[in-house]
């Protein structure tokens, strides 16, 4: 508005500056006419002010008062003849005083909607800033507990071991819940939740003020204690896994069983992430002790850690480079020691690490996935070397995930064609757990691989499920009785009354069966006249490479007797 007026008053000085310079002009040009008379012919007074531009022009001998303006005209004398009078005009001032109820109002206006922005912008901030809290909040919280989540318990354990004073110990636990697959199926998805929520609310009363605890998967709960060295925080972990599985009420009793672990700084770690991964390894150990469990940290703990995480770095590099060998263990007739056949056992020797035992390796490489390929080799190595030995048979092992995969008979069909031996004289094992798994499955797997003309061995009977339904459905042909059995011979009553029904229900359906782990004289005395028709065991021989079941051979073809496994273990 000020800029406006300012506007206003420069154009109309301007515009009257201009009328004034015309005035003069013109009674420049005709000052003669002035002064000749007093009065002035009006025709001329309109030819100037139509040359001034100015209305409303009069000649007058004297100005009139009042808002007018005037202009002296001198004649040719130079004395003032009279006076050229205008109505004072401010055509833009005017404009603007018109304008002005206008512009006043849309100012206010204006002012009146900047005022209500401002007012929702400062609301706007202020719950934004409200909501980006809350969801500050939010990601710290487990949706369903109220607990701090993963990130929130890891910044938590940060800030008590940055806080840890001299003295103090900073324990970090971590416990695991049980077969919630089963509870979810029982109680459904809400449920479980409100099992979980149960849970977590019965672990925080549980435990001390000054411990925090959090939720940081769907079945894993974390605990963090600050404490003095002389607080028993086993007892206080161990106080919150029983309050986790006493029984809780949804609807009806539920019990949940739990597991957990624990590590300790500054004992058992300096940092979060070495802290965390030997709580990791701890609640690992307690899982294999089963539900109810409670594993402290100890240095054997990460050494097994170690080894795994060495066995999957050298594993698939030891089978490129060709590392793996196979062991042959004789199996022998149970009347007079002849070596019928051979079993094939996987062995792996490290150009630094020495022997690694399969019990060691054989898991690692069913996580990696190997055991296809570790398989392959084992199938195939073993019928190339069996063929140096015509009179006998080879015993292979199968895992569960080849047995399961139909391209198993594919990789016995082809490793059979490469190697030329006759498939009567292969005999793979497999173990009870694979029959149970999928019983239609496994009889057509099953027939498939007789149809090739392989034997079919249920390794170590007995220490399963040992169900005489699937003995009758699948067509097996042998029966190896687990070395379990042959502990209890001479130490119970019932190991050679168990022997003897195994072997007649053997001989009922039709299966040879053979007995593993002989290591005494007694022991295969016992063995024989229980009936059982082969036997395998440290009192024969230990696994020994290919070449020293050839020297066997060789020593009892030169002797002109049959091949016993003695001469080996000698």
């Amino acid at each position: 508005m000020a800029a406006g007026y300012g506007f206003a008053r420069q154009s109309d000085d301007r515009l009257l500056a201009e009328q004034r310079a015309s005035l003069r002009a013109a009674t420049a040009e005709f000052r003669a006419v002035f002064g000749q008379g007093g009065e002035i012919d009006p025709r001329f007074v309109r030819m100037v002010e139509q040359g001034a531009g100015i209305r409303g022009l009069k000649f007058e001998s004297d100005p009139p008062p009042g808002p007018f303006e005037s202009q002296p005209v001198m004649d040719t004398q130079g004395r003032i003849a009279g006076f050229f009078t205008w109505q004072r005009s401010r055509p833009m001032t005017q404009m603007m005083n018109r304008l002005m109820p206008g512009i006043g109002a849309i100012t206010l206006l204006l002012l009146t909607f900047a005022g209500v922005f401002m007012f929702q912008l400062v609301r706007a901030r202020r719950a934004l800033a409200v909501s980006e809290e809350v969801a500050r909040r939010a990601g710290d919280v487990d949706k369903l507990t109220g607990l701090p989540n993963h990130a929130k318990t890891l910044e938590l354990l940060d800030l008590a071991l940055a806080e840890r004073e001299e003295g103090e110990v900073t324990t970090f636990a971590l416990i695991q819940l049980d077969g919630m697959e089963d509870i979810t199926a029982h109680l459904g998805v809400l449920g479980s939740d409100e099992l979980i929520d149960a849970v977590a609310k019965r672990l925080k009363d549980s435990l001390p003020p000054q411990a925090t605890c959090g939720r940081i998967g769907s079945n894993e709960f974390a605990v963090a204690l600050t404490a003095a060295e002389v607080i028993d925080a086993e007892y206080i972990v161990r106080g919150a896994l029983e309050a986790v599985m006493r029984p809780h009420w949804i609807d009806t009793v539920v019990r949940v069983s739990a597991h957990a672990g624990f590590a300790q700084a500054p004992a058992h770690a300096g940092t979060r992430g070495e802290l965390v991964r030997r709580a990791e390894l701890a609640v690992r150990a307690a899982a294999k002790k089963g539900p109810g469990a409670l594993v402290a940290f100890e240095p054997a703990i990460d050494t097994i850690s170690n080894d795994q995480r060495f066995i999957h770095r050298e594993l698939p590099r030891a089978l490129s480079a060709n590392e793996l060998e196979l062991h042959y263990q004789p199996i022998v007739t149970a009347s007079g020691g002849k070596i019928v056949g051979v079993e094939a056992l996987l062995r792996w020797t490290h150009a630094t690490r020495g022997p690694i035992p399969p019990a060691t390796f054989i898991p690692v490489a069913e996580q990696m996935g190997l055991m296809d390929t570790l398989g392959a080799f084992v199938l195939r190595r073993a019928l190339q070397e069996t063929k140096r030995w015509p009179d006998l048979y080879v015993a292979v092992n199968l895992s569960p995930l080849q047995v399961r995969d139909r391209a198993i008979i594919d990789l016995v069909r082809t490793s059979l064609e490469e190697s030329g031996v006759p498939p009567q004289r292969l005999m793979l094992e497999i173990t009870e757990g694979v029959l149970i798994d999928n019983p239609d499955e496994m009889v057509k797997r099953i027939e498939d691989l007789h149809g090739l003309g392989v034997r079919i061995a249920l390794d170590d009977f007995g220490s399963g499920y040992s169900n005489l339904g699937y003995l009758q459905r699948f067509p097996l042909d042998k029966l190896k009785i687990d070395r379990s059995f042959v502990l209890a011979l001479g130490t119970s009553a019932n190991g050679g009354v168990l022997i003897q029904a195994i072997v007649a229900l053997g001989r009922a359906l039709g299966l040879s069966t053979t007995v593993e782990g002989v290591e005494t004289e007694q022991q295969r005395v016992l063995l024989r006249l229980a009936g059982c028709d082969e036997m395998q065991g440290y009192l024969f021989a230990k696994p020994a490479p290919a070449k020293a079941i050839d020297k066997l051979l060789a020593q009892a073809k030169q002797a002109g007797e049959p091949p016993a496994a003695k001469s080996l273990t000698a």
